[in-house]
C-alpha cells in the first residue's frame, strides 16, 4: 500500500474528474491521501472532503503565499479545526522568500501559531520551505521544536544536505515529490541517495503541481506518485515495495490520528 502524503483534492483540476483520479490512485495501490489545507477561509470544503471519503485525511492551516491576503491564524482558530476527527495535521505553513507573495513578518507569525499550537495539540507540522532555510531553523529552535514528540514534515523536499540533516536531527521527515525524477534535479537525486534515511522518509504528489517524469508538464494526480517511487527505489538501490513499504510505515508513524486501512 502507497501513501500520497500531500495533495491538494479541493482544486479544480482534481475535482473536475474526482471519482476518477481516486479509482485511477487506488488500483495502483494508493489507498490513503492527505489533502493539505492552504486556506482556512476553505477550511469546511477540505473537510467535508475527507470526511466523506474515509481513505482521505486531511490537514488545516495557511500557507505562507495566503499570510496576507487570509491574515495571520489566530491560535484559538487554529486549535478549534484540530478538534475535527479528520485533521491529522497543521500546514500547510513555512516560509516562502522566493515569492515573496506575503510580507516576511506576517509568514513568520504564522509559523509561529502553527508551531505553538502542533506543540499543544500533537499534531505534526507540514513545512513549506523556499529560499528561508535559516529562519525556518531559527524559528523552529526559538519555538522549542525539539518538546514535539513528532514534529512533522518538511514536504516537497528540494532543499541543500544541511537543512535536510539539521530537520531530520530535529525529528522531522522529508517528503519528497515527482521533481526527483527531473533531469537536472541532481543535487536532490544526491541528497536521496545518501542523506535522507529509509527510516524518515516520505512521498508525495504536490498533486495538481509538480507531475513527475513521463507526464511533467500535465496536471499531476496521485496516481502519478508511482513513479517517483520508482526513481526513489532506483537512487537508493532497493526495489519499490521497499520504498512502499517503509514510506507507509512512515506516514502512520508521523500522522498518528490518521487510521490505517484494514
Amino acid at each position: 500500500m502507497l501513501v500520497d502524503s500531500h495533495c491538494h483534492l479541493n482544486y479544480p483540476e482534481l475535482q473536475e474528474d474526482f471519482d476518477g483520479v481516486l479509482k485511477r490512485a487506488q488500483t495502483l495501490n494508493i489507498k490513503t491521501f492527505l489533502t493539505i489545507s492552504t486556506t482556512l477561509k476553505d477550511a469546511e470544503t477540505v473537510l467535508a472532503i475527507a470526511s466523506n471519503n474515509s481513505p482521505i485525511f486531511c490537514t488545516m492551516g495557511v500557507h505562507p503565499h495566503e499570510v496576507e491576503e487570509e491574515g495571520v491564524p489566530t491560535i484559538e482558530d487554529l486549535k478549534k479545526l484540530t478538534l475535527r476527527p479528520k485533521v491529522v495535521g497543521l500546514g500547510e505553513t513555512g516560509l516562502d522568500y522566493y515569492y515573496d507573495h506575503s510580507p516576511r513578518d506576517l509568514q513568520q507569525q504564522s509559523f509561529r501559531h502553527h508551531i505553538q499550537v502542533a506543540k499543544e495539540t500533537g499534531l505534526p507540522l507540514i513545512i513549506h520551505s523556499r529560499d528561508a532555510e535559516e529562519d525556518i531553523l531559527g524559528i523552529l529552535q526559538e519555538e522549542r521544536i525539539q518538546d514535539h514528540p513528532r514534529p512533522g514534515v518538511i514536504h516537497c523536499f528540494t532543499g541543500t544536505k544541511d537543512f535536510a540533516l539539521k530537520t531530520i536531527e530535529m525529528g522531522f521527515y522529508i517528503s519528497i515529490s515527482g521533481i526527483v525524477t527531473f533531469k537536472k534535479a541532481l543535487a536532490l537525486q544526491e541528497i536521496v541517495t545518501h542523506h535522507v534515511p529509509l527510516s524518515r522518509l516520505l512521498v508525495e504528489t504536490d498533486a495538481p503541481y509538480l507531475a513527475p517524469v513521463p507526464h511533467r508538464g500535465k496536471s499531476n494526480e496521485p496516481s502519478f506518485m508511482v513513479h517517483t517511487v520508482e526513481k526513489i527505489a532506483d537512487l537508493k538501490r532497493i526495489t519499490p515495495k521497499e520504498v512502499e513499504d517503509a514510506t507507509t510505515e512512515n506516514f502512520f508513524t508521523l500522522f498518528q490520528k490518521a487510521e490505517k486501512p484494514s
